[in-house]
């Protein structure tokens, strides 16, 4: 393994990475079609265009310089409520810690932004990341069969408590 960095997003080509990885590994590896694609870009784009710093933020993933992961903290729909979005590891980059790392420094900064709590969507086949969430601390809290992105998903909710109990 080469020089690992995660670093905030903020490069140009960033966010179109971010977009276009998420599009082209879902469709290869789950045969998700291009709305899944959309979903990224409108999450990416709303980051983009107007976001607290102080309260949102998003980093990738670097392999000797080259994206090859990242994940964004936004605020949740509720008062207090941080959402975990668009985690990802490129296949090249797996199987190093990346997306522990990542969820960790994503997690962490919720933490010191004052939130109490996180919340994250995903789906029942992203084996590897479930397990990332789990061992974060992450609760599943609901699970629902749902026909999304051209494929039957089980779509999951999961919450993590981010107070000191």
């Amino acid at each position: 393994m080469g020089f690992v960095q995660i670093r905030q997003l903020g490069e140009p080509g960033d966010l179109g990475w971010v977009v276009e990885a998420h599009g082209e590994l879902y469709a290869k590896e789950f045969g998700w079609d291009t709305s899944f694609e959309a979903l990224v870009a409108r999450i990416v784009a709303d980051f983009a265009a107007g976001h607290d710093d102080a309260r949102e933020r998003a980093w990738i993933a670097e392999l000797d310089g080259r994206r090859v992961g990242c994940v964004f903290c936004v605020a949740g729909g509720r008062p207090g409520t941080a959402k975990l979005r668009v985690l990802l590891v490129h296949p090249a980059a797996r199987g190093h810690g990346l997306g522990t790392r990542l969820v960790d420094t994503c997690v962490a900064f919720a933490r010191e932004a004052g939130y109490e709590r996180m919340q994250l969507w995903t789906n029942d086949t992203l084996t590897a990341a479930r397990h990332i969430y789990l061992a974060a601390g992450f609760r599943l809290v609901a699970q629902t069969p749902n026909h999304s992105f051209g494929v039957d998903v089980v779509e999951q909710d999961y919450e993590l408590d981010l107070c000191p109990a």
